[in-house]
C-alpha cells in the first residue's frame, strides 16, 4: 500500500541531572565538591534513505521518544549521553509542524538529515558552581527537558519522468512495458489509485525513474477525485510523458484539459517539458485515425509520438526523447547538510496571567529553568530567584499586584511567593 501522508509525535531525551556531592576519603577532613554533570539526552533526527518509498511504517508507530541522558556521578564523573534517535524517511518528504502548519523541512536527496528536536543538555554538577567565595556549593542543575513536537509528513514521489493523462489512457500499461514495475491494470477508469514507480534501462550507462500518476479529471486541482493529491507528485518530476488515449472522441480536448489542470494547481507544472504520445495504435479504429490526429495536433504546434503500450510498439523513441528533455531540464532542488530546526517565535519571552487565585508564568526559557532547578537545595532556589530578577519577571509580578502567600505556577511547579529574600548565599 502507498501512504503519502502521516502524523507522528516526537520527543528528544531529557538531559541527565547534575549531582551535588562532596569528596569523602579517609584522612581527608573536608573534601571539596566533586559532583559530575549529567549526560546529554538523545536528539531526534530525520534522515532520508532510498530504501523507503512510502510512509506506511507510520501507520503502526506514531510516537518516537529518544532516551534520556544519565545522571552525573561522584568524583566528577559525567553521566553517559544517550544515543540519538534517527527516523528514516523516503526522499521527497515534506515535514510540517502539525500544530501550526509551518513547513520545517523539504527532504529531497538521499541521506539528507535534519535535527528536528535537539536533545536536552545535561545539568551541571556542583563542581561547576565552586568559586573562591563559595567553596562548598550545595547547588546543581537538573537536566534540560527534552523537546516534543507533533509532525506531519507529506510525501511527493521523486521520479525523473512522470506519466500523465486522462483515466484509462494506458499509463500503467506503459510503465509496466518499459520498467520492472508491476502496477494493477484493468480496463476501467481509476484502476490506479496510487502512483507507481519503475526504473527503465536505456543502455548500460542510462537509466530513468518513471512514475505513472493516477488519471486526472476536470476539477482535479480543487481536489475532485483526489486530484490535488496526485498533482503533488507531478511537482517532483522534471519531465512529463503525456499519454493520450487514441480511442478518445476528442484527443486534443483531453490533452488541453490535463494541461489546464496542471496550470491551475501550480503554474510551474504547465511549463515542464512534455513528450506527447498517442496510445493504442494496435487497435484498428486508432490506426485508421493516425493522420487525422497528427494533423489536429500539428495545428497547435505539437509533435506527436504514436505507440502501443500493450504490444510494446515504438516505445524506445519516446524514452530517448524524454531522456533528452531531462538532460536539458534545470535542477532547482537545493540541499542543506544536517540543519537544526529552530522554531520561529514572535512571542514575548514570558507571559503572566491570573490562575486559581494565583499567577501563571509561561515562557520557554523560564519553564526550562524551573524544570532544571533542584528545589530541595536552598542555593538552587536562590539561583532561580536571580533568573526571575534578570528576566524582569519579579518586577512584572509586583506591578500586577502579587502579595505574600500567592501561588505562582511555572510549568508543573507550584511556588509560594515571598517578598523577603536573604541576600547571603548559603
Amino acid at each position: 500500500m502507498f501512504i503519502d501522508e502521516a502524523e507522528i509525535i516526537v520527543r528528544s531525551g531529557k538531559g541527565g541531572d547534575g549531582m551535588v556531592h562532596f569528596r569523602r576519603e579517609k584522612y581527608i577532613n573536608r573534601g571539596g565538591p566533586d559532583g559530575g554533570d549529567g549526560g546529554r539526552g538523545g536528539s531526534i533526527i530525520l534522515k532520508t534513505t532510498h530504501h523507503l518509498n512510502t510512509l506506511e511504517k507510520f501507520r503502526h508507530q506514531t510516537r518516537f521518544i529518544a532516551e534520556d541522558g544519565k545522571r552525573g556521578g561522584p568524583k566528577d564523573q559525567t553521566g553517559k549521553s544517550a544515543e540519538n534517535l534517527v527516523i528514516d524517511l523516503p526522499p521527497g518528504t515534506l515535514v510540517y509542524d502539525a500544530a501550526n502548519g509551518e513547513l520545517i523541512a523539504d527532504l529531497v536527496k538521499d541521506d539528507q538529515k535534519i535535527v528536528i528536536c535537539p536533545a536536552g543538555r545535561g545539568g551541571l554538577g556542583n563542581t561547576k558552581f565552586a568559586n573562591s567565595r563559595i567553596q562548598a556549593p550545595k547547588i546543581a542543575e537538573r537536566g534540560e527537558p527534552g523537546k516534543e513536537k507533533n509532525l506531519r509528513f507529506e510525501l511527493k514521489l521523486i521520479a525523473d519522468i512522470g506519466i500523465i493523462g486522462m483515466p484509462n489512457s494506458g499509463k500503467s500499461s506503459l510503465l509496466a512495458a518499459v520498467t520492472n514495475a508491476k502496477p494493477k491494470i484493468a480496463d476501467y477508469p481509476f484502476t490506479t489509485l496510487v502512483p507507481n514507480l519503475g526504473v527503465t534501462v536505456l543502455d548500460e550507462n542510462t537509466t530513468l525513474v518513471l512514475a505513472d500518476i493516477p488519471g486526472l479529471i476536470e476539477g482535479a486541482h480543487t481536489g475532485l477525485g483526489l486530484g490535488d493529491t496526485f498533482l503533488r507528485h507531478i511537482q517532483r518530476t522534471r519531465v512529463l510523458i503525456h499519454l493520450v488515449d487514441g480511442l478518445s472522441k476528442d484527443p486534443l480536448a483531453d490533452y488541453s484539459q490535463i494541461n489546464s489542470e496542471l496550470s491551475l494547481f501550480d503554474s510551474e507544472l504547465g511549463k515542464k517539458p512534455q513528450v506527447v504520445v498517442i496510445n493504442k495504435i494496435d487497435l484498428p479504429e486508432v490506426s485508421e485515425r493516425i493522420d487525422e490526429i497528427r494533423e489536429l495536433f500539428k495545428k497547435k504546434g505539437i509533435f506527436l509520438f504514436f505507440i502501443s503500450a500493450l504490444t510494446r510498439k515504438d516505445l524506445e523513441p519516446i524514452l530517448w526523447k524524454a531522456k533528452q528533455n531531462l538532460d536539458q531540464a534545470e535542477i532547482t532542488e537545493t540541499v542543506q547538510e544536517m540543519p537544526i530546526y529552530h522554531p520561529k517565535s514572535k512571542d514575548k519571552p514570558y507571559s503572566i496571567k491570573r490562575e486559581n487565585e494565583g499567577w501563571r508564568i509561561e515562557g520557554v526559557a523560564i519553564e526550562r529553568a524551573a524544570a532544571m532547578t533542584y528545589w530541595e537545595y536552598f542555593a538552587s532556589v536562590r539561583r532561580f530567584h536571580r533568573i526571575l530578577v534578570a528576566m524582569g519577571i519579579e518586577n512584572a509580578l509586583r506591578e500586577k499586584g502579587v502579595v505574600d502567600g500567592d501561588t505562582v505556577f511555572i510549568g508543573d511547579h507550584e511556588l509560594v511567593w515571598s517578598q523577603e529574600w536573604e541576600d547571603d548565599e548559603e
